[in-house]
């Protein structure tokens, strides 16, 4: 069987660390919660379809608009692995498919816990400059942590500590 030569590709990598007052489970159990209204507690403007394939997989449906008007569509793959308070984010959707995000939670010997969050952006086309990369690294870090920001925010209205 010959199979088809792939588009050019490269992943953007990056991580950040994201504390949270409460212990690692109730954050994971938390998080893992999926709700119409997840947006709105990321601070952003989109639509939400849950789909729970099984226990611990879930497909997601997000329907947003693009800074120029363009409207996007993103499915992900949720993968939960609540014995590891872990789960894996696989976008299945054309834009940017096969791009993989992981959340890993662990109580903090300090009190309170953190998320480690590493994400794995794949872009299709020519690999631009490491220049050009480690930017896009930047914006996508700030954007993403940015989120979970205003996540912990919601998270400590929700369980009140």
């Amino acid at each position: 069987m010959v199979s088809k030569p792939r588009p050019a590709s490269y992943s953007v990598h990056y991580s950040f660390v994201q504390r949270f007052k409460f212990t690692a489970k109730e954050a994971y159990e938390w998080s893992m919660d999926y709700r119409a209204d997840d947006f709105e507690l990321m601070g952003k403007s989109a639509t939400r379809k849950i789909d729970h394939i099984n226990n611990d997989t879930i497909m997601l449906t997000d329907a947003f608009l693009q800074e120029k008007g363009r409207p996007v569509v993103k499915r992900r793959l949720i993968r939960m692995y609540p014995e590891l308070l872990m789960m894996v984010n696989t976008r299945v959707s054309a834009d940017n498919i096969h791009s993989q995000f992981l959340y890993q939670f662990e109580d903090d010997p300090k009190g309170g816990s953190l998320l480690r969050f590493t994400g794995s952006h794949v872009f299709y086309g020519r690999r631009p400059t490491q220049a050009k990369i480690a930017a896009l690294a930047s914006e996508m870090k700030k954007e993403d942590s940015g989120i979970w920001v205003n996540l912990n925010e919601a998270m400590n209205k929700d369980l009140g500590h």
